[in-house]
């Protein structure tokens, strides 16, 4: 896959005076790692975000700032929680020969035979491969088909994957990656609908205790109040 790149420009504002930054649409982020300072930067929100689709966190991004490349791997995201915005970026710069650790996403592909057939939910229970590699070997993704998932007796494990060459899985090769859940029966449904219900009956009791105990305190203190 070809390298996204990003331009990338030095920073003056910092701290509360990045909100300026949100404004105009500029993301504020910092770079740091292989032979270089710490260095704040901003870049364009949309470019950013463009270049995140595409690229991911696990594989690499070349960053253009004052007419120098320099290869990165998107260290952190914060994100506004209420917008959802990206608000900063933490970018780590890499020594290309030097093997490196991080996270690959897991994709589910296919639809399981005990899904359609058998009725059954697919569960994901692991979304990302740790792993170790050159920078150049990353992948953005590792698509895993769920064909072999035939009952619901059966598990898709770290070892059922096919690993791109140059990368070092770090998951334990037992780790189970999806499975498929049995229907459930009508007595388990009804099961959980009759807890549902002393669940919500506990907390209007609940309420009503509480409201009770709140006038009977009023109560007793106006009496005290009217006896004063």
């Amino acid at each position: 896959m070809e390298k996204q790149t990003l331009d990338v420009q030095t920073r003056v504002l910092t701290g509360r005076k990045t909100k300026q930054l949100h404004a105009e649409g500029i993301v504020p982020a910092v770079m740091y790692g292989f032979e270089t300072e710490p260095v704040m930067i901003q870049v364009d929100r949309n470019v950013f975000i463009k270049a995140l689709r595409l690229a991911g966190e696990s594989t690499v991004i070349e960053l253009t700032l004052d007419g120098t490349v320099h290869p990165v791997l998107i260290q952190d995201i914060q994100y506004d929680s209420l917008t959802d915005f990206v608000t900063h970026i933490d970018f780590r710069r890499l020594n290309m020969n030097e093997k490196v650790d991080a996270l690959i996403i897991l994709t589910l592909e296919g639809e399981a035979p005990a899904v359609k057939e058998l009725g059954g939910t697919l569960i994901q229970s692991l979304d990302e491969l740790e792993v170790r590699s050159l920078p150049d070997a990353l992948v953005r993704e590792i698509t895993v088909s769920v064909g072999g998932l035939a009952t619901f007796e059966d598990t898709l494990r770290v070892s059922d994957l096919t690993i791109p060459e140059g990368i070092e899985v770090l998951t334990d090769a037992g780790r189970a990656i999806a499975t498929v859940q049995p229907p459930r029966t009508e007595e388990e449904m009804e099961g959980l609908d009759e807890a549902v219900e002393n669940n919500v009956e506990g907390e209007e009791v609940g309420e009503e205790k509480k409201e009770g105990g709140e006038g009977e305190g009023e109560e007793k203190k106006d009496e005290k109040e009217s006896k004063e």
